[in-house]
């Protein structure tokens, strides 16, 4: 054979090598996958990705991807994705069609009920307790001072959205347009993006003296103008510790795995080690010890030479005593900034709110917060925080809010994902959109009670139809202005009309306020109504369309009208401490069984029952967190006792006022969070009124006619029923949580809740004013120096919404002839998780 036949021979031997080699590698597919859970939408690391039969496989990074090669030898093969917790996941080959990327979410298993093993032969235990050997180092308490950047960002979905029944509902016909903008591109159930914020912030802290300090640089808040709301979105009031002994999860405390004594709550085990960035971690997983606890389930990836948390994701167990919470999910990576320092990097949190049932419509919401920039023990820390007027600030760079798109690009510490970008344009629709303006003003209506027209706002509606003996049918109207009238100018009035009495009644009230952080005002008003009692803002009052539902029986009506003229001055520093002064004229008329004015003549040219008195009062309330709607302010408490002193005069012959006396009255109050037993409410107060007065001038202790139940009232007595010069009492609440009940399988699965209370006060009449007070029909009596005590339990969170009290009178001992209630049951609603 020639040179050249032989050279072509190989060529062509060659090129049919080269076809069957391309052929070949046709057949074969690239699989890219991500796992994720189903729950959280968060990446699952080191999964394992494996064809069942030819045992072909690999892991998922860090972030859940990975990468496969399918051909012929997979051909009738399945994919199969495991992970230490989660349900297996199998994928017929066939599913792929050439190259494919999909995600795989992944479902928990059921709590196992396998063997424990013994804490001495664990070895899980023994890397546990490195762990919280060397916490102390990795939590970023240990630093004197730290600042850094978060985005926030907290995102609502609306899940389980039936489209056709929704779509054939008439009212909801001209917003079948947000249909178009449901999700469904997964496989997994559709989803509605309802609602984004966003807001990036630079945050400041230092350990001693405890300190700390946040500036709001940008907000992105999609109609939420409301300033004080917008403080509480940033990274303040919203920073998790894993290491802590106890994590919060909304109203509760949970164990943390990381407690020091977790020991005692949570079974560990010891799982795989793999490599990251050529660091070893160690996977550590963790289950409730014991059913019913507020602990959770979840796992952890260690740092093997630091015991340092590399992420962490943490699940309430299954049986917590959580209300509407059908799935949650909280999530912590860490980074290294130093050698051998790892400081947060991300936070995410995800919950499932279903309230009507998990397959009804339900939300999920999803925070996450993301850190950068990280500095610590820095001088420039100390001078950002020397520039803070309180210990707990927030600031807002003015002009700051609904910056453009232009600048969230740039600054946002990650890109939106497709769902979110929906949010915004869905949002900016529906605001141009009359009908659902239309309908969420209603809801809001039904809800808040009161509804802004313009300037001006009306309600609350269940203030506009009650009765009573008195009155008859009341009719009452309330209008004030709101924030878009003026800034600081507030005016509020209503009006008041009985069908029996014939007589109309109201109020009127006009304040400034000059300064809303830290508060201050002044306030005019004058009211001519009923005189109702002392009421707080979470109870019900007697002026209420539900009063008359919930009346007990038997128990005669007490009515006494008062004419007050007040003016008010009260101003807060930013230290906590509020000074406020009063001036007040208040003219009494006693209706309805109880002594009236001809009992009780005066011989100074004043006219009975009326008083002008000046009372100044100092509160302190520190780091007291609260949130101002329109000109009210609703606190969110404070993690001190809030103290409350007050001392008032008593002029007689200004405006016809016939007394002189003195008053001075003390209290102290706190809310306790105390894991894993719950928490406590205490009230402390004492007083003393110097002087011979009338009834309505002394101290009236509060009673309860209703079989509402009123937790700052004493329940088992009668209004009027009890009259004292000088006094000093108790009111303490502790609720337990689940308690006994969670070792009662049924009451665990109802999440029932436990709790006690107990009420004191002992009290004393002058023998001149029991004198001047016991005439005629009184209906009151002195506690002669004794205690009038109650205590109750019960079973809260029946149904989730309803508790139900049971309170029995210990003391005193009932008046011969007198007939008295020593036990009773009351009912309330509340709503919490």
């Amino acid at each position: 054979m020639s040179r050249v036949a032989s050279i072509r021979k190989q060529l062509f031997l060659l090129w049919v090598g080269v076809c069957t080699a391309l052929t070949a590698s046709a057949q074969v597919s690239l699989i890219h996958g991500v796992v994720k859970d189903k729950q959280s939408d968060e990446p699952i690391p080191f999964a394992s990705a494996v064809f069942k039969q030819s045992g072909r496989g690999a892991l998922t990074d860090s972030a859940g991807h990975f990468i496969l090669y399918a051909g012929s030898w997979t051909a009738h093969d399945t994919l199969q994705i495991l992970t230490v917790g989660y349900k297996p996941v199998l994928i017929p080959i066939s599913f792929f069609k050439d190259s494919a990327t999909f995600v795989v979410k992944m479902e928990l298993l059921p709590p196992s009920t396998g063997v424990t093993v013994k804490a001495k032969y664990n070895r899980a235990l023994w890397f546990w307790r490195r762990i919280i050997k060397n916490k102390p180092q990795h939590d970023r308490t240990y630093w004197d001072n730290y600042s850094y950047e978060i985005y926030n960002k907290l995102e609502v979905d609306l899940e389980n959205i039936n489209t056709n029944k929704l779509g054939q509902n008439k009212l909801l016909k001209p917003l079948n347009f947000v249909f178009n903008y449901i999700d469904s591109t997964s496989e997994e159930k559709p989803f509605l993006p309802a609602y984004l914020t966003e807001t990036l912030s630079d945050y400041y802290h230092e350990k001693n003296p405890s300190r700390s300090r946040e500036i709001i640089k940008a907000s992105r808040t999609n109609g939420i103008d409301n300033e004080s709301l917008i403080k509480q979105l940033g990274g303040m009031y919203q920073n998790v510790n894993i290491y802590s002994n106890f994590i919060p999860v909304f109203d509760k405390q949970y164990v943390s795995p990381f407690n020091d004594r977790a020991d005692n709550y949570y079974n560990f085990k010891l799982l795989d080690t793999q490599y990251l960035n050529k660091k070893r971690l160690v996977h550590l997983r963790f289950t409730p010890k014991h059913k019913g606890e507020d602990v959770f389930e979840g796992d952890c990836w260690v740092h093997d030479t630091t015991y340092a948390i590399q992420k962490i994701t943490l699940r309430p167990a299954i049986d917590a005593n959580i209300n509407f919470v059908t799935g949650l999910s909280l999530i912590q990576e860490f980074k290294q900034v130093k050698d051998s320092i790892w400081f947060l990097y991300k936070d995410k949190f995800v919950v499932d709110i279903s309230p009507l049932g998990q397959s009804k419509l339900s939300l999920k919401g999803r925070k996450t917060a993301t850190y950068k920039n990280v500095v610590l023990n820095d001088s420039s820390v100390i001078k950002k925080l020397d520039e803070a007027k309180t210990a707990e600030q927030v600031d807002i760079i003015p002009n700051t809010k609904d910056l453009p798109d232009s600048f969230w690009v740039k600054n946002r510490h990650e890109e939106l994902s497709k769902s979110e970008k929906t949010v915004y344009i869905l949002l900016d629709t529906l605001e141009k959109n009359t009908t659902y303006i239309h309908y969420r003003n209603a809801i809001q209506f039904l809800t808040t009670g009161v509804k802004d027209l313009g300037n001006f706002r009306i309600g609350p509606w269940y203030y506009w139809m009650s009765g009573n003996p008195w009155e008859g049918q009341r009719l009452r109207f309330d209008l004030s202005t709101n924030k878009d009238f003026d800034k600081h100018w507030y005016m509020h009035g209503y009006m008041a009309y009985g069908t029996l009495d014939n007589a109309f009644k109201g109020k009127a009230e006009v304040r400034y306020e000059f300064q809303r952080d830290p508060w201050g005002y002044i306030n005019l008003s004058y009211k001519n109504d009923l005189d109702n009692g002392q009421m707080y803002h979470d109870q019900l009052g007697t002026d209420n369309v539900f009063a008359t539902i919930f009346r007990r029986p038997n128990i005669p009506f007490k009515y006494q009208k008062s004419e007050e003229k007040k003016l008010e001055f009260y101003q807060e520093t930013n230290k906590g401490l509020g000074f406020g002064l009063t001036v007040s004229s208040k003219q009494y008329q006693a209706l309805i069984n109880l002594p009236g004015a001809e009992l009780f003549p005066v011989s100074n040219g004043g006219d009975p029952f009326n008083s002008f008195e000046t009372a100044f009062r100092v509160r302190f309330a520190y780091l007291e967190r609260n949130i101002y709607e329109n000109f009210d302010r609703t606190s969110l408490g404070s993690d001190w006792p809030i103290v409350e002193l007050k001392f008032a005069h008593g002029w007689p012959g200004v405006l016809k006022s016939s007394y002189e006396y003195n008053k001075v009255d003390a209290s102290v109050s706190d809310y306790l969070k105390i894991p894993p037993y719950g928490s406590i409410y205490y009230n402390l107060f004492a007083g003393k009124i110097f002087g011979t007065l009338p009834y309505q001038l002394l101290e009236i202790h509060p009673g309860n006619e209703l079989y509402y139940y009123n937790r700052y009232a004493f329940n088992l007595m009668n209004r009027y029923e009890y009259i004292s010069d000088r006094y000093a009492g108790f009111n303490i609440e502790h609720n337990i949580g689940n308690g006994l009940f969670r070792f009662i399988p049924l009451t665990r699965k109802w999440k029932f809740r436990q709790f006690w209370s107990a009420r004191g006060v002992i009290g004393d009449l002058s023998d001149a004013n029991k004198q001047m007070n016991f005439v005629g029909n009184y209906p009151f009596h002195s506690l002669n120096g004794n205690w009038y005590t109650e205590v109750g339990t019960g079973v809260d969170n029946i149904f989730k919404f309803f508790r139900v009290d049971f309170v029995w009178r210990l003391s005193p001992q009932p008046m011969p002839n007198e007939a008295v209630n020593k036990f009773g049951v009351f009912a309330s609603f509340r709503v919490a998780f």
